[in-house]
């Protein structure tokens, strides 16, 4: 059985555990049809289009 020669400090321990958790910050691109930021993949909130289809109803403000 392994057994560790010597004590992990917390500071060494969390240094090595933290690369691994890091988060990216969420990818943004703009709306072809209105402009609007927006995530990748997903339908646009403002207009409601997606791939150049309606897909979702917007009411006008």
């Amino acid at each position: 059985m392994a057994v560790p020669k010597c004590k992990v400090s917390k500071a060494r321990r969390d240094k090595r555990r933290g690369s691994n958790w890091k988060l990216d910050a969420p990818s943004v691109s703009v709306c072809p049809k209105c402009g609007a930021p927006i995530t990748p993949h997903r339908a646009c909130k403002a207009c409601g289009y997606y791939n150049g289809r309606q897909v979702l109803t917007v009411e006008a403000e």
